[in-house]
């Protein structure tokens, strides 16, 4: 930062760093310690001011640039007055977990799936609230400028080593009690962890890691070590290339499940017994029957359940026809833990492999997802492939990126051109939504980047190629 004062230097380095909701960056350019230090005492700040908590727990990950980060962060707590509970080592759905468990807002230092040059800081308010820029993060980016000058002579922050323990502990016995998959035996599961956080979780909710006896199941563990340098493939299971080992690894074992985590392993893909990836949207329809079941034998009708506007419509005919209520919600983590809680819902999915639960504080959790998807497939006694049939019977085009000069001029014109698909309705709950009688065409803003997103739905290959071109063409300004 030399040859530019401190609050100016890190106001630069905000406004690129800090997202819609979370705040990612590429090291050291856009994030360092001294970035660390005023964005923990901003945090600090805000959730004293906003929340009145005097507390923040925090995590990190595996990447090398994390336990500094992590430590940086905590000594910018304290020097806000209030006190830093550091777990160390943990998955964001952990983190998630401590925040809820010990009413505190928390932060976890992680940049997820992206490459080894970044990381990052996902923030939650006490119990695992989502915080976006409007409910907290902008108060946070508005503040940091402003922290004090970090001082050398400040004591490190020692890890709360019984936090941490309690936390793991009682992590493990929340996903074994709500999936029971103690009873679950004789099945086979591979686990990619791609070298991050779920390589911690394998030994800690599978095996005796936690304090807990060994779920009796064949778990084979692909690159398990914690390394966030990523030697074998980025921890981004939405690229395929960063599933083919998985892939090969499930024929190879004859496996009857496949797990792919993602690098802060709040994220989980499955892979069927033929190797096949499995839909999200489908793996969320499954999901939400278990879950509607459960709270409709604890005397609740019709239990609401959140699903994002790219979800497959396999996701609310399931919904419904489990008897439950289904809630359509905008793309992103923070506005759909805030939408859970508003209307009272049991469980939430995005195409995207997040899977939130309500009595996982409303948080999301790959782990939890995968358990739920080992308990049904040990319940039904039939193939991978089988279990989520019924729930993929749609055909969608995947998350299209266009780098565009100006997203909101592509979307006016978008808008414009929707009547010409014949819709039966277009609307603008996040982006511009066109609704057919058995199709869909959806085209957002990227919240970080300028990028315009497209994304398709129809009941068959052929209609939806049919419509993507079309779309395209308009995107890419081929219509007049």
């Amino acid at each position: 930062m030399s040859g530019e004062n401190i609050p100016s230097a890190r106001t630069r380095a905000l406004s690129t760093a800090v997202g819609a909701y979370d705040i990612r960056g590429r090291i050291p350019d856009e994030l360092d310690d001294d970035i660390l230090f005023a964005l923990g005492w901003a945090t600090a700040e805000a959730m004293r001011e906003i929340h009145g908590s005097t507390e923040v727990v925090l995590g990190h990950d595996m990447r090398p640039s994390s336990p500094g980060f992590a430590q940086a962060f905590a000594v910018g707590v304290e020097a806000a007055g209030s006190r830093a509970v550091l777990l160390g080592l943990c998955s964001t759905d952990q983190l998630y977990f401590a925040s809820g468990i010990f009413d505190l807002p928390g932060a976890m230092i992680t940049a997820s799936h992206n490459p080894a040059d970044y990381n990052g800081i996902k923030i939650c308010s006490p119990g695992a609230g989502g915080v976006s820029l409007d409910s907290g993060l902008g108060r946070i980016r508005d503040l940091a400028p402003h922290a004090p000058v970090p001082d050398p002579t400040a004591p490190s922050v020692a890890e709360d080593s019984e936090a941490a323990a309690t936390m793991r502990r009682d992590y493990a016995s929340r996903i074994r009690e709500l999936t029971r998959i103690d009873d679950v035996t004789g099945l086979t599961v591979v686990v990619d962890a791609g070298n991050g956080m779920a390589g911690r979780l394998i030994g800690e909710v599978f095996g005796t890691d936690a304090g807990l006896p060994a779920v009796p199941l064949r778990v084979i563990g692909l690159y398990t070590e914690l390394d966030g340098t990523f030697p074998n493939h980025e921890a981004n299971p939405l690229k395929p290339e960063n599933l083919r080992d998985v892939q090969a690894a499930v024929v190879e074992h004859s496996a009857d499940l496949g797990l792919a985590f993602d690098g802060d392993a709040d994220r989980c893909f499955f892979i069927d017994e033929t190797g096949a990836t499995m839909s999200a949207s489908a793996v969320g329809a499954l999901v939400a029957e278990r879950e509607i079941a459960r709270a409709r034998n604890t005397g609740r009708d019709t239990p609401t359940v959140i699903h994002n506007l790219i979800t497959s419509r396999s996701v609310p005919e399931a919904i419904a026809a489990a008897g439950g209520r289904a809630v359509r919600s905008k793309v992103g983590h923070s506005g759909i833990k805030t939408l859970m809680r508003t209307e009272g819902a049991v469980f939430a999915c995005e195409h995207s492999a997040h899977f939130y639960f309500e009595e996982f504080y409303c948080a999301d959790s790959g782990m939890l997802a995968a358990c739920h998807l080992i308990a049904a497939l040990a319940e039904a006694e039939v193939l991978a492939s089988s279990l989520v049939a019924d729930h993929d019977t749609y055909r969608q085009s995947g998350e299209i990126n266009f780098t565009v000069a100006d997203p909101d001029a592509v979307l006016a014109a978008f808008a414009e051109a929707g009547p010409g698909f014949a819709p039966t309705l277009i609307e603008d709950l996040d982006g511009i939504s066109l609704q057919g009688e058995d199709w869909w065409v959806n085209l957002r803003k990227s919240n970080t980047e300028p990028l315009v997103r497209l994304n398709v739905e129809a009941p068959d290959d052929v209609r939806m190629r049919e419509l993507t071109a079309r779309a395209t063409e308009v995107v890419q300004g081929r219509v007049a």
